[in-house]
């Protein structure tokens, strides 16, 4: 895929946005995004976190959310990557209620075993492909390692507590997704399963409880070549980085990520305006701190909070690191390669 890009479409690329809106008409801000800035992704939510009010988001039925997907793709001068949480169970935002299928948890499929986690890695990636979306933000490859881990465990989105099994039942998973020709993206590195709080409220310290063998499970993935993507968690923990949680850790991401598993694909960021990132950083200073530490995509999901210009205001944090000479722009660069060689993985694509 060889698409001349300006610096400013280079960082477009490194972004996925969530948006408002669920047709053509309602969607005009994610269209400039698209259209104007070129942003690389787009992130799709059924309900609005932050305006409850306001009921539905981007999903209300099967054919409305493929004629919303196909007018974005359409506009996009580099083909968008459309992802979703579509994990299964309660993590799930194509619901029966709007016409979708039943799927079940992670945890079930652990109890159910391989066969069943390709049968429904499968059907979800059948239901993806359907309606235009190319990415799955799943499997959860985090351990059931915390019986009081509110989003981990409190809401059956770990196969096991033995990392091996995750690895098995993980790679069954994304097989089925495969056979359907939808990425994955496995998560959160380096493991969230021993955290007691959630990154969505603040920040969760993992010092105390998390053990080696969380990583496990993305190494069984990444030596079997099944990590298409991997997503960072917000988790905070001093014995791999004194200073900053897992997004923003050049030790966690490039030293043990990169440089100890030899994973070369897209790395993701949970959603930087989770409160774990942005009571504690802020946009000026976590953007470029996550790109500094090896992450390739930042995720933006405009929903914890919304503001209709993040894409604007992040393309333009980044494009001033590189201009300033922070940031070299042969690191956007890198990011960018391995962002279009994904894209090129997707079926139909050169």
């Amino acid at each position: 895929m060889s698409v001349p890009l300006t610096l400013r479409q280079k960082i477009a690329q490194l972004l996925n946005v969530g948006f408002r809106g669920a047709t053509p008409a309602e969607c005009e801000i994610a269209l400039r995004d698209v259209r104007q800035h070129g942003v690389g992704g787009i992130i799709l939510f059924d309900q609005e976190m932050t305006e409850a009010t306001r009921g539905r988001r981007n999903i209300v039925s099967p054919a409305q959310v493929k004629e919303l997907v196909a007018h974005l793709q359409a506009h996009a001068v580099v083909p968008l990557l459309v992802s979703i949480d579509q994990e299964g169970g309660r993590v799930n935002r194509l619901k029966p209620a709007y016409g979708f299928p039943e799927t079940v948890s992670h945890e079930e499929l652990g109890r159910a075993g391989e066969d069943a986690a390709y049968r429904q890695g499968e059907a979800i990636a059948t239901t993806l492909a359907s309606v235009g979306i190319n990415l799955n933000l799943a499997p959860v490859v985090d351990l059931d390692a915390n019986p009081d881990n509110p989003i981990i465990k409190g809401k059956g989105r770990s196969f096991a507590a033995d990392p091996e099994a995750v690895g098995r039942l993980a790679s069954a998973y994304v097989r089925g997704h495969h056979a359907r020709g939808v990425l994955t993206c496995a998560k959160h590195f380096p493991g969230h399963g021993s955290a007691a709080g959630d990154t969505h409220l603040g920040l969760v310290d993992v010092t105390q409880t998390w053990r080696e063998q969380e990583l496990i499970p993305f190494q069984r993935l990444i030596q079997a070549g099944l990590c298409d993507s991997i997503m960072s968690a917000h988790v905070f923990n001093a014995k791999l980085d004194p200073e900053r949680p897992a997004t923003l850790s050049r030790a966690v991401i490039t030293g043990i990520l990169r440089e100890k598993l030899g994973f070369q694909g897209v790395v993701t960021s949970d959603d930087m305006e989770m409160k774990a990132i942005s009571s504690h950083y802020g946009l000026e200073k976590a953007v470029p701190a996550a790109i500094e530490a090896g992450i390739d995509v930042l995720c933006f999901g405009n929903n914890m909070s919304y503001d209709s210009d993040i894409a604007p205001r992040a393309i333009e944090i980044l494009a001033r690191a590189v201009e300033s000479g922070r940031i070299p722009e042969s690191r956007i660069d890198q990011s960018v390669a391995r962002v279009l060689a994904l894209k090129a993985r997707l079926p139909g694509r050169p």
